[in-house]
Formats: structure tokens, sequence, C-alpha cells
């Protein structure tokens, strides 16, 4: 026995993770972020220093960099904050190549990647990676690109989803995962509409050709048709995997988390529970039909996307061991499933929820809520959960609280203001979960601040219009009607006349950047109105053809913007802790272990340590008793804890926010651990270093 867990079970951990390598985004195939490295461990880990720095130089005001790297046959492969794909010396930490997938007419902004997809038959290695909507292959001996792939070594992702989509915004910010020769992948969309359908593809490993296609808006006749209006299949965007997924090879299963359905916050035109909008699917990976679902939120106005990729776990049940999948969320509880029949393996129990009192929406009458493991966030923003870091702090949050709506998960968005906790960045996020088969422990890292929701009357969106209302239609959602948006997730477009030309703002208007969507469906004297106004304060008139009031394209409410709820110091509006640590024992449904993760600097040197702070990036988890992780936002550390006990065993300072998942690996006898030090998260300063660590020879 070890743990409590009979030693059966260590011959679960699958050998192949001993693995020198680092093949697949997630550590392995069914993203458990586990390694049976053992070189470093919980006895000599306070020794690592420093193995290698390389530094992109790539870094910009307000960039990030996310990338769990790949390492294969001693080549680390990743990406820069502007996307370039590197390939160095896992050792040594030297450039062997790089491809830089970006047009040099290209007006470089904030873009995401937090990861890659390996493939190999034979001499064929390829490393897949997608920049803006395209998905390149490339050669991961020479860097070059695989010219029988696609179009000239890319496909362009806009394409073979059944609608006319030139111009709008379809990426995918994690990586697609590899069963057999076929590169199954999701995407991230708009969130606003006009917005692409939440397709999930699978594609041909060596030409590009879609293999075969899962829509999770259904078409006519297709299973979960009837929870949407009848016509939603031809304008509801969105219900995208924008997460990643797990693979189960030897089932020939792969588990697909999606998102909410665009628009998020108000749902008029998509009345129904929503199939499969925020649902766990289990798909057989051969020819993509669905094996079975669970739909954690129906009809979600809340932007509950499943945040990370399913985790594939086997736990103890009744003395047997039981294969498993278990999925957060950003509500902060975890759903655990049988794999194979989508069974429940704990309780989950549904229950009324808040009726909307918001004109012309329909909320679901009844909410899943799974009994056990218990949340590992806080589920309610009350009068007792009120700063109480200073008397003034405390005062001002509780008199704002007074007037909003706070009961708890899913309270309807209102035109008042509702409190959502944890709030639109979880709870869990897309840093996932680490789990240790020996222990029977999932690991997770959560964030526990509150966010404001507040509806407002859309703009008119027909007849003649200006500039100004143009851009409150169709920017004030994420930039906020005083153009001060929420920096630096959502930059302030204040003065950005003084900053860029006009040609480069009407460019990224059209085309999108980074999280942004294109906006190329407007018409030329649309965006050029839009842009003069921005630039300048001129406000042009244009006269639009009239939209029937009727389409389903025009709601009556907007999102005010993203509102974190902070206190008037800036710092969160709820007592801390503000980001926790947490060790979830799977085989009883119970919290381990849970400690306070991350603190403000300026606070500690106050001596109010351990506060704990927003938090990206997920853990890693090795056989040495150790688990990895940075994802602290403003105190830029790279930390390893015991894994039994949560007890710090050794931290340092990086060059920037470690706002991503690291990665262990051997090579030529010697264990590294590495992190992308990109910071930029929460108005952090930004970096472009992998740090890689060792103890010393």
């Amino acid at each position: 026995m070890r743990f409590g867990v009979p030693l059966l079970v260590f011959a679960m951990v699958p050998l192949a993770i001993a693995q020198r390598d680092w093949k697949v985004y997630g550590g392995d195939s069914g993203s458990t972020r586990y390694s049976s490295l053992t070189q470093i461990n919980r006895d000599n880990v306070h020794k690592l220093q420093v193995a290698w720095t390389y530094e992109t130089g790539d870094a910009f005001a307000n960039s990030e960099m996310q990338c769990n790297p790949l390492i294969v046959k001693g080549i680390l492969y990743a990406t820069t904050p502007k996307l370039r794909l590197i390939a160095l010396d896992a050792a040594t930490g030297k450039l062997r190549w790089q491809f830089d997938p970006n047009p040099a007419d290209r007006v470089i902004g904030k873009s995401r990647s937090r990861g890659l997809t390996y493939w190999e038959a034979g001499d064929d290695r390829r490393i897949f990676l997608v920049a803006q909507h395209y998905l390149y292959a490339v050669n991961a001996d020479t860097g070059s690109l695989v010219a029988a792939f696609g179009k000239g070594g890319r496909v362009d992702l806009r394409e073979g989803l059944g609608r006319p989509l030139e111009d709008i915004s379809i990426s995918a910010t994690s990586p697609g995962i590899v069963y057999k020769d076929l590169l199954i992948f999701g995407s991230i969309v708009s969130e606003t509409l006009p917005s692409a359908p939440g397709d999930i593809r699978a594609f041909d490993t060596r030409t590009g050709a879609i293999r075969w296609t899962f829509r999770t808006i259904p078409h006519p006749g297709e299973f979960g048709y009837k929870t949407w209006p009848k016509d939603a299949w031809t304008y509801i965007g969105g219900a995208n995997n924008w997460t990643g997924m797990a693979l189960d090879e030897k089932r020939g299963l792969v588990f697909v988390p999606t998102g909410s359905a665009a628009f998020d916050f108000y749902g008029s035109n998509r009345r129904g529970d929503n199939l499969f909008a925020n649902a766990l699917l289990a798909l057989n990976a051969n020819d993509g039909h669905r094996v079975w679902h669970f739909q954690a939120v129906r009809h979600d106005l809340w932007d509950r996307d499943f945040p990370a990729p399913p985790t594939l776990v086997t736990i103890q049940r009744n003395g047997k061991a039981v294969d498993a999948v278990a999925q957060i969320t950003k509500a902060g509880v975890v759903f655990v499933f049988e794999r194979a029949s989508g069974k429940p393996l704990f309780p989950i129990e549904y229950r009324k929820v808040p009726v909307t009192d918001v004109d012309g929406e329909v909320t679901a009458a009844t909410q899943p809520f799974p009994l056990k493991p218990p949340p590992f966030a806080r589920q309610i923003f009350d009068e007792d959960t009120v700063t109480d870091r200073t008397p003034d702090a405390h005062r001002a949050v509780l008199e704002r609280l007074r007037t909003l709506r706070s009961a708890g998960q899913f309270v309807p968005p209102s035109l008042q203001g509702t409190v959502i906790l944890p709030g639109f960045d979880g709870g869990g996020e897309w840093g996932g979960s680490a789990f240790d088969a020996t222990s029977g422990l999932l690991y997770v890292n959560a964030n526990e601040m509150a966010w404001i929701i507040r509806l407002v009357d859309s703009p008119k969106s027909s007849g003649p219009v200006t500039g100004h209302s143009l851009y409150s239609l169709k920017c004030a959602t994420c930039h906020r009607d005083d153009r001060r948006g929420t920096p630096p997730e959502f930059p302030s477009l204040v003065g950005i006349g003084g900053r860029h030309s006009l040609s480069e703002i009407e460019t990224v208007i059209r085309k999108g950047n980074g999280r942004m969507p294109g906006f190329g469906y407007m018409k030329s004297g649309e965006i050029r109105a839009v842009t003069q106004f921005l630039a300048t304060g001129e406000d042009k008139e244009i006269a639009l053809a009239e939209t029937p009031a009727s389409s389903p394209m025009i709601q009556r409410y907007r999102f005010e913007g993203y509102n974190k709820f902070l206190d008037p110091d800036g710092y969160p509006a709820v007592k801390p802790p503000w980001g926790t640590l947490n060790a979830i024992d799977l085989n009883k449904g119970e919290i381990a272990w849970k400690i306070p993760f991350g603190e403000f600097p300026e606070l500690a040197a106050k001596g109010i340590p351990t506060t704990g702070s927003e938090n990206y990036g997920g853990p890693i988890v090795t056989a040495g008793g150790v688990l990895f992780i940075g994802a602290t936002t403003h105190d830029r550390k790279f930390h390893a804890y015991d894994k039994s006990t949560g007890k710090l065993l050794w931290e340092t300072v990086l060059p920037a926010g470690g706002n991503a998942t690291p990665a262990t690996y051997e090579v030529n006898g010697r264990q590294f651990v590495v992190i992308a030090a990109g910071g930029g998260k929460a108005g952090a300063p930004s970096g472009g270093s992998y740090v890689a660590f060792a103890l010393p020879e």
C-alpha cells in the first residue's frame, strides 16, 4: 500500500510516460500531465538550477506565451509570442531552426498558442501549428512546410464548414490530437454574431483532407437538432472546442469539451437547451460518431465553457479499477464519468434554478450539480465573503454588492447586474488538471475572482448609422462604450490613432488579430467609418440597407463588457484566497488538500502574504513526488510542491510570469523541467523566454 492505494495501481501508469520525451500536449493523449521520471524528486528538487534559457526576442507590450512545449528525440518544439515555431536543442537550448507563419504585411497583435501537435510515420515527422486561420504542417527535422499537406503546406480552417465564412474569424489556440493518421481539431471562434460554427473535424495527417466532421450545432434530422430553433444551424456560431481534447487510444474514443454558443450572454435567438454547447462529447475517433455526451450547462448565459481538456483517469471503485474521464469546469466543480458508457461515477443532481426577468430570454428550468467531489472554488459571493483587506475596501465593496444580484450559481444575467463567482476565468481554467494514478489525486489550480454580468440595450443596427454606433454594436462588448477596454485582455482603444496608422487600424478590424475576430463581412464604408471614429473621433453617417427587425441576428440586448469585481484599490472584492491549488481524491470524491496559491508582492511586503492570486497555466506531476507549476500572475514564480501534502519544496522567480503549463523530459540521462515565461496577464510585464531547470551536473 502507498497513500492508501493498492500497489497494483502502479501498473496502470503507462511506462511510455517514463518517456524521456514529452510528445503530446499535456504529456500524453489522456492529458494526465504525468511523468514517471524520478531523477528530480522531493528530496533533491531544492537543488534545481537554471540549465539553459532561450530568449525568443518576440515579446511586445501585453504579449503572452502560453505554450506547453513538445520534446521529441532531443528536440524541443515551441511557439513564440508572435507565433513563430522554433526547434531547440533540448539539452542546451540552442536554436536548430525556426518557421515564421506571419505574412510580411501582418499587424502583429496578441496571439496565443498553447501547444503543438506531433505526428510521425517512419521518416515522415511533422509538427502541426495554427496561426490565424491556417493549419500548417511543418517538417520536424528541417522547419520547412510539407508541400503535400493542403495547399502548399497549409489548410484554411474557414473551408469545409458548410457556410460562406471567408471573412469570419476562426483559428485555434489549443492543438489537435492524433489518432492513427487523423488529426482531430477544434477551433476558437467569435463569441458574438456572426460567428463560425464549432464543428469538430478530423484532417488527414498526410494530405490535410477532411476525413470526418461532427457538428456541434446539429442540422435538421441530427441528434440534438430539436434543442435549438429550427434554423439556428444557419446562423448560430460557437459550441466549439477551444480547449483541446483527450484520447483513449485503446477504445478509439476522443473526449471533446465544448464552449458556449454565440452570443454568450443573451440567447433570445437560440431558445432551448442548445446541444452540444457546454458539453463533454465522447466521439468515435475513427468516424466522429457520437458515443455519449453530457451537457453541463443548459442554454448557457454565463460563458461557462468547459475550460480545459478532460483528464483520463483510472480510479478505485468497490475494490476495482475503473477507467474514467474527469472534467474540470470554470464553475469550480469536477464531473467524473465512466469512460466507455458516460455513466456518472458520483451522483449528479438536477436542481431548479432562478428564472430570468429579461425580455425575450427563456432560461433552462434545471441545471446539473455534482454532489461529489465538493467544489474546489467558492460558489457564492455573499456579505460574509466581502473583502476585509481594509475597512474602506470592505465598506465600498459591500455597498456595491447590495446593488447587484448575487445568489450563487445560475443566477441569470440582468439589466441590474449579476455577480458571477467563480468568474469568467474560473475556477478551473485552460491550464487543466494533472492526475497521479498512484494516489488517485487530481490536481487543479483555481481562480477565485468575482465578475459582474450586466446587459444593456443594443444600439439600433439598421437604417442610417454612424461610426460611433457601429462601434457600439460591434466593438463595445469587449472594448466598452468608453473605449477603455479591460486591459490587458481587451486593450484600451483611447488614443489608438496616435499609435497606429489608419490603414493598420482598418486591417485589424477587417482581418482580426489574436483573440479579436475579423469583421471582413462588414462593408468597406462601415469599416472606414469605425476606423475614422477610433482614430480621429470623426463620426460620419452611413446609409445602410434596412435589416428586418425579425432577423435572428438582431438582438435587443448586448453585454456591457468584462467587469472584474474589484475593491477601490484594484484588488479582488472577495476575501482571500484569490487563487488556490487543490488536490482532489477521485477514489473518495474528497478534497485531499488545498493551499493558497500566488501572492501580490506589494501586499506581501506589507505583511499580507499568501493571499493567492489569479493564475493561468496548469500543473504537471511526477513519480518523483513533485508537482511543478508556474501560473501565478503577479509574483512570476515557478514552484515545486510535495504532491502528497502540498508543502512547498522549491521556488524561483522567472524573467516574466510563467502563465503556461511546464513539461519535463530526459536527454542524455539528465532530467529537465522547462516552462515558458511570457507574462502579460493582468497588466504584468511581458516576456519571451523559455527557461529549463535541472539538477547540478
